[in-house]
C-alpha cells in the first residue's frame, strides 16, 4: 500500500485585505503634503497630548525632550506614508501600533491607560481633522461643506490605516462634532506636556545634522535661534488651534496676536502656490504625486 502524508493543519483563514489609503487627487492628497501643513502640526500634536492619558504616555515614554528633531522627522514621515504610501501605508500603520504596544501606565487623573485603547488612540487620530479645517481657512482656503465631508471620509480611511475600527470613530461629520465637543468638555486639559510645547523658555537641544559649516553656525547662533523658534512655535500652536480647543488647553490669544496671524497667513497663502513643486511639496508627497501623474504604482 502506498503511504500517504498525514493531513496538514488545514488552510489558514484568509487574511483581511489591507485598508486603502485616501485616493490620489482627493483633499488630503492636495493639502497634507503641502509645506504649509508643517505649520499645522504643532497645534495638532499639542491638542493630542492635552488628553490626560496621551500626555502621560508622551511624558513617560517619548524622546520628544531629548531628540525633538529626530522624533519630529520620524512622525512627519509616518503621517506622509498614511496618505501617500500606497501599499506601504497599511504596513506603516501596523508599525505604529507595534511601537505603542507596550506603552501603558496611569494618567494625570489616576486612571490606568494603554496607548492602544480606542479611547486614547482614536483621539490621536481625531485631532487632525479640526486642525486641517481651521488652519486651512488661514493658510489654504475655506472648505465647502462638500469638501469638508470628503475630507472627513478620507480621514476615516487614515484611521483604518492606523488600525482603528469603524465602531471606534464617529462615522459622519455630525457625529464627529458631538464627539469633539464632548472630549473638549470632559477630557482635554492643560497637561504638563501640552504646557511644555508652548513654553518659550523650554530646553531645546540644537539640531545635530547638516554639514560641518552648518553645525558650527548652529553652535554659535543656537541661543538666539532657539528663543526665536520657541516663540514662533508657541504662536502657530495657539493660532492654528480652533478657539474652543485653545480654551480647553488653556492657551491665551489676543486680538493683536490674531492680527499678526492673519498677516503672516496671508503672506504664506499667497507665496507658497508660486513655488515650484519640488519646494511646495514634502519629499514623500512629491514622489507619490509624480508617480500618480506618470501612471506608475
Amino acid at each position: 500500500m502506498r503511504e500517504t502524508a498525514p493531513p496538514g493543519p488545514g488552510p489558514k483563514a484568509a487574511r483581511r485585505p489591507d485598508p486603502e489609503p485616501p485616493a490620489p487627487g482627493g483633499v488630503l492628497w492636495t493639502i497634507s503634503g503641502d509645506v504649509r501643513a508643517l505649520l499645522m502640526l504643532p497645534a495638532a500634536f499639542t491638542l493630542q497630548v492635552a488628553h490626560p492619558a496621551i500626555g502621560a504616555g508622551v511624558d513617560e515614554h517619548s524622546v520628544f525632550r531629548t531628540d525633538p528633531w529626530g522624533r519630529g522627522e520620524r512622525s512627519l514621515r509616518s503621517v506622509q506614508l498614511w496618505v501617500y504610501g500606497g501599499a506601504r501605508a497599511a504596513e506603516e500603520g501596523r508599525r505604529v501600533r507595534r511601537l505603542h504596544k507596550e506603552i501603558q501606565g496611569v494618567d494625570t487623573r489616576g486612571r490606568r491607560y494603554h496607548s492602544l485603547d480606542p479611547a486614547c488612540y482614536s483621539w490621536v487620530h481625531a485631532t487632525g481633522f479640526p486642525i486641517y479645517l481651521y488652519a486651512g481657512r488661514y493658510l489654504l482656503r475655506r472648505f465647502t461643506p462638500a469638501q469638508e465631508r470628503l475630507l472627513y471620509r478620507e480621514w476615516l480611511q487614515v484611521g483604518r490605516i492606523l488600525g482603528l475600527h469603524d465602531r471606534d470613530m464617529p462615522q459622519s461629520v455630525e457625529e464627529y462634532w458631538v464627539y469633539y465637543r464632548r472630549m473638549l468638555a470632559e477630557e482635554i486639559e492643560p497637561t504638563k506636556v501640552a504646557r511644555e510645547l508652548v513654553a518659550t523658555d523650554a530646553q531645546l537641544p540644537r539640531p545635530e545634522g547638516g554639514s560641518l559649516p552648518v553645525r558650527l553656525l548652529l553652535r554659535l547662533t543656537w541661543p538666539v535661534l532657539r528663543a526665536a523658534f520657541l516663540r514662533f512655535r508657541a504662536f502657530v500652536t495657539a493660532g492654528y488651534m480652533p478657539p474652543e480647543a485653545r480654551a480647553a488647553v488653556g492657551l491665551e490669544w489676543s486680538p493683536a496676536q490674531e492680527r499678526r496671524l492673519r498677516r503672516f497667513s496671508t503672506a504664506v497663502r499667497l507665496l507658497v502656490p508660486l513655488l515650484p513643486e519640488r519646494l511646495r511639496y514634502l519629499p514623500i508627497a512629491r514622489a507619490a504625486r509624480a508617480r500618480w501623474r506618470a501612471g506608475t504604482p
